[in-house]
C-alpha cells in the first residue's frame, strides 16, 4: 500500500518514507547471481546414475522436463543465472531449446544460448545465460584446448568504464587445456574494472590453474571453498563465482538442491554507485 493510505503522524510518515527510499536504493544496488551445471536436466542421486541415466543423454525423457521445472522454480529468485550443459534443441529434448524453456518457466525476459558442440539431431550442446537486466552486448568466444567444444559467453551491461561484464565459462577436464583457457579468460576480463566470472571450472581454488588466473587478473580468490560436486556427497569445489574487488560480496553459498550431479552456487553482490542498475 502507498504511504498515503496509512494513518500515522507526519514525522513518522517522513521517517518511513526516507526508509523506503533507502531500502529501494539498497535493493537496486543488489545483484543476485547463480551458477549451475544442470546436466541436461538429468537428476542424479549417486554414481550409479551415470550408468542408469546414460540413455537420457541421447533419447527423450519426460522426467527431464519435470526436473527442469524444479530447476526453474529454484533459479527464479535470481537476477543473472549462468547455466552449463544445456541443449539448444535436438532429438533428446524433443527439439526444445532448454535455455529458452528455463527462461520462460522462471520468468526471465532475456536469455542467450551458446552452442559449443553441434552434433546435429543427436545433440546441440552448450551453455545458457538468463537475465532480468537488459544486456548492452552479448559476445560468444571459443575457448582454446586440446579438444574443441568449450566456450565462454560474455554479457555486458552498460558502457565504457562503468560497464559490468559477466562471463560464463565451462572449462575442460584436462589441466593443460584449462591453463590455456584461463589465459584466454584473463585477456577478456582484464579489459574491465567490474567483472564477474562464473561457471563449472573443473578445478578447485587452490589448483595451479586457478592460482594462475588469480595471478594474471584482479579477480578475488574465494573466501572459502564451497563444495558442489558430486551433488549426493559434495567434496570438490569446482563451481565458482569470481568477482573483481570493486564488487562487494554480501553472501556466497551452495544451495542444497540436488537436481543435477552438481549443486548450484549463489552469490549476492552490492554494486557501486556508478553501477546503479535497476532489476
Amino acid at each position: 500500500p502507498s504511504l498515503a493510505k496509512w494513518s500515522v503522524p507526519s514525522d513518522v510518515l517522513m521517517a518511513d518514507a526516507d526508509n523506503l527510499v533507502d531500502e529501494e536504493d539498497d535493493r537496486s544496488r543488489r545483484l543476485r547471481l547463480l551458477s549451475y551445471n544442470v546436466q541436461m536436466g538429468i537428476s542424479s542421486s549417486g554414481p550409479h546414475n551415470y550408468f542408469t541415466n546414460i540413455w537420457k543423454h541421447v533419447l527423450p525423457a519426460s522426467c527431464r522436463f519435470r526436473n527442469l521445472d524444479r530447476i526453474a522454480k529454484l533459479i527464479s529468485d535470481f537476477d543473472i543465472v549462468a547455466l552449463q550443459e544445456l541443449d539448444a534443441g535436438s532429438h533428446r529434448t524433443g527439439y526444445i531449446d532448454l535455455t529458452e524453456y528455463l527462461a520462460q518457466k522462471a520468468g526471465f525476459p532475456f536469455w542467450h544460448h551458446q552452442l559449443n558442440r553441434d552434433l546435429g539431431q543427436i545433440a546441440q550442446h552448450g551453455n545458457g545465460i538468463l537475465s532480468r537486466l537488459l544486456p548492452t552486448a552479448v559476445t560468444e568466444h571459443r575457448l582454446p584446448g586440446a579438444l574443441p567444444g568449450r566456450g565462454a559467453l560474455m554479457v555486458r551491461y552498460g558502457h565504457g568504464e562503468s560497464a559490468l561484464v559477466v562471463l560464463l565459462i565451462h572449462l575442460a577436464l584436462g589441466k593443460r587445456s584449462r591453463l590455456i583457457q584461463l589465459d584466454y579468460v584473463a585477456e577478456l576480463v582484464n579489459d574491465y574494472r567490474y567483472a564477474v566470472v562464473m561457471g563449472d571450472m573443473n578445478c578447485v581454488p587452490g589448483s595451479p590453474e586457478m592460482r594462475h588466473l588469480f595471478g594474471r587478473t584482479r579477480l578475488c580468490e574465494p573466501a572459502q571453498e564451497l563444495n558442489t560436486f558430486p551433488s549426493w556427497r559434495p567434496n570438490r569445489s569446482i563451481d565458482h563465482i569470481l568477482v573483481t574487488p570493486e564488487l562487494q560480496v554480501r553472501q556466497c553459498r551452495v544451495l542444497n538442491q540436488a537436481y543435477s550431479d552438481h549443486l548450484p552456487v549463489a552469490m549476492e553482490l552490492t554494486l557501486p554507485d556508478e553501477l546503479h542498475l535497476t532489476v
